[in-house]
């Protein structure tokens, strides 16, 4: 199948797809299992949604860039709203942050009349208020991109994992195009965002971030934003915005210039937010 045609699959079929994950492989983190996982965080829009993110820095959060949208209006969320839960299990968090800026790859087109580019550049990074200096804490680095057939691993707070973060940890790299990565994972609502973990190395480096699940002649698959450059990209960018001098054309959200866009995700079952999907 080409990745036009699973695209296909997940603009049409996504509302098919609802169900539980049951991929092998993944296993729900408690208790030490966790421990090397606490950068890993539930990155929560007002208490009525929230997609997964990871700190690369100590003051920084990676994530897919239509996190940042209201589904319903396709408006940017304001930074007051989000708020970072570092390790987040079993109804508590290593560390709380709010978030300070938000900045999304320049390229991603939220309501993008391409799948593809929509995929390829959602990606995120959101400056938190203040660092996480906590010594169960550990950002993660980046690492280099994938082959076809390397083992990946996700790691997300899917619909399964509201309580504790998931690990997937037998997935490999199918195909590379356009940008993005077809990967084998099976994820849920509220993997958006997740970092995809290189897992040959012996020490886990984020590799890619999931945008999307999708359907590839009949199987689930997920789709994932090459990171090579375009983290970069993003991080200048909110350098520059740190600097004050924010390039024409970025989406930067922050301050109280976007209270009046206001969220409107849909509200789920009381004191439970709804995952991004």
């Amino acid at each position: 199948m080409s990745f036009r045609q699973c695209l296909w699959a997940v603009c049409v079929c996504l509302p098919m797809l609802s169900g539980p994950a049951s991929a092998q492989g993944f296993f729900q983190l408690f208790g030490a299992d966790a421990d090397d996982w606490g950068a890993v965080g539930r990155l929560e829009f007002d208490g009525k949604a929230f997609c997964t993110g990871a700190l690369i820095a100590e003051d920084l959060v990676l994530t897919a860039a239509h996190c940042l949208y209201d589904r319903e209006n396709g408006e940017t969320v304001p930074v007051e709203e989000m708020e970072f839960l570092a390790g987040w299990r079993e109804g508590r968090a290593e560390s709380y942050r709010r978030v300070r800026r938000a900045v999304a790859h320049p390229d991603f087109v939220f309501d993008a009349a391409s799948d593809a580019r929509r995929v390829r550049f959602d990606i995120a990074l959101l400056e938190l208020q203040h660092p996480i200096r906590n010594t169960t804490i550990t950002p993660f680095e980046t690492g280099r991109d994938p082959d076809p057939g390397d083992r990946v691993g996700v790691v997300s707070y899917a619909r399964d994992g509201r309580d504790a973060p998931g690990l997937q940890d037998s997935c490999t790299v199918l195909s590379r195009q356009e940008g993005i990565f077809v990967l084998s994972c099976e994820v849920d609502f509220g993997a958006s965002g997740a970092p995809v973990f290189s897992l040959d190395t012996g020490t886990p480096r984020i590799v890619s971030v999931v945008s999307a699940k999708a359907q590839a002649g009949g199987d689930a698959v997920s789709l994932g934003v090459v990171l090579d450059g375009t983290v970069d990209t993003v991080r200048d960018l909110l350098e520059a915005e740190i600097g004050g001098a924010r390039p024409p054309g970025v989406r930067t959200i922050r301050g109280p210039e976007d209270m009046d866009e206001g969220a409107k995700f849909i509200r789920p079952a009381p004191s439970e937010p709804e995952p991004e999907d």
